[in-house]
């Protein structure tokens, strides 16, 4: 036994001095060459913010009739004139992104404030099997918190999910199978697998009665994107809960910002039985995380379906009257 410890003694000296060796002079070219993410984290404290806001492409993508190109978050800024507002936005993000950009923010900050966007897509199993997400996870390696050394290993040897867009897309699809949806009432679909099928099979009509592939097409976007229902498992939920955690242990202040849906087109495409799950689901997260101590901003309904830019796929991209209509939301909240 004693023969054995002494190897095993020199081995982990040997790691902590090659992880010492590596966080000392390696470490910050692989974390600016793989994880340029946490620059985004770092210029909040350097740029001395006293509110952050996290967002992915809805706040700073504009349209092309707008005048006002200003992202939400400027916006918000120049309603708090009184503070000194900044963003962190990185195209596609969601609670898991949000999570580590917050907690690889140099503990020498300003911040009193963080608005985080709340993207209620990302909820369902369209965007958490996006193809975009083996992108994300690759750049969240470097920066989740382990010995340098051994994230550079992770990284080395891909340990985090590595999926093709048809890989991608048939988790998905596993997903809307398996997950039931649960009405108040009678409803014909057990599942949103059945419910896409059904769209795919009857086809949508124009309003001249004539079947439409665009209008169909739309639809099964619509469905797919947000025909399910949250619960304490979606990942989702378990990122924003260890947000909570982290703004309480950093001593923030914090605002979820749900944000708008055009539940105008969701409701005249697909009817109320979708625009009742989203209610319920937003329902669901504001009573959640209110009774957390959080402040939540619910703004699902609040930008009609002429602002939305997008016509093809539903997003959250608005000409410059939605955009602003959601910072002026924020803003009240936070007065």
């Amino acid at each position: 036994m004693k023969k054995l410890l002494i190897p095993i003694l020199v081995l982990a000296v040997l790691l902590v001095l090659m992880n010492w060796i590596y966080a000392a002079f390696f470490f910050e070219k692989d974390l600016m060459a793989h994880s340029e993410l946490v620059t985004l984290s770092r210029k909040a404290a350097t740029d001395r913010y006293e509110l952050v806001y996290l967002g992915e492409s809805s706040n700073k993508t504009y349209g092309h009739k707008d005048q006002d190109k200003r992202k939400i978050s400027e916006m918000l800024d120049d309603e708090l004139p009184e503070i000194r507002c900044g963003d962190i936005t990185k195209e596609a993000a969601h609670a898991e992104v949000y999570y580590y950009l917050l907690k690889n923010i140099p503990k020498d900050n300003d911040i009193q404030t963080v608005v985080v966007t709340m993207n209620l897509r990302s909820f369902g199993a369209n965007w958490i099997n996006s193809s975009l997400e083996t992108a994300l996870q690759k750049q969240l390696v470097l920066i989740k918190g382990y010995p340098p050394l051994m994230g550079r290993a992770l990284l080395a040897f891909k340990a985090y999910p590595i999926h093709d867009k048809a890989e991608w897309n048939e988790k998905a699809k596993k997903a809307w199978a398996k997950e039931t949806l649960a009405f108040p009432y009678p409803f014909p679909y057990k599942t949103t697998a059945e419910w896409n099928r059904s769209i795919a099979k009857n086809g949508v009509n124009d309003s001249e009665g004539n079947q439409s592939k665009a209008l169909t097409e739309l639809t099964a976007h619509f469905v797919k994107n947000y025909a399910f229902q949250i619960h304490d498992d979606n990942p989702r939920v378990k990122d924003f809960d260890r947000i909570v955690k982290l703004a309480e242990k950093r001593g923030w202040k914090l605002v979820f910002n749900i944000l708008a849906e055009n539940i105008d087109k969701a409701e005249e495409l697909a009817g109320p039985d979708l625009t009742y799950l989203m209610r319920e689901n937003v329902a669901y997260l504001t009573d959640r995380y209110e009774s957390m101590g959080v402040a939540v901003v619910n703004n699902l309904e609040m930008v009609r379906d002429s602002l939305f830019i997008d016509r093809e796929w539903p997003t959250e991209h608005y000409y410059q009257e939605g955009r602003l209509t959601i910072a002026r939301n924020v803003a009240e909240a936070l007065r």
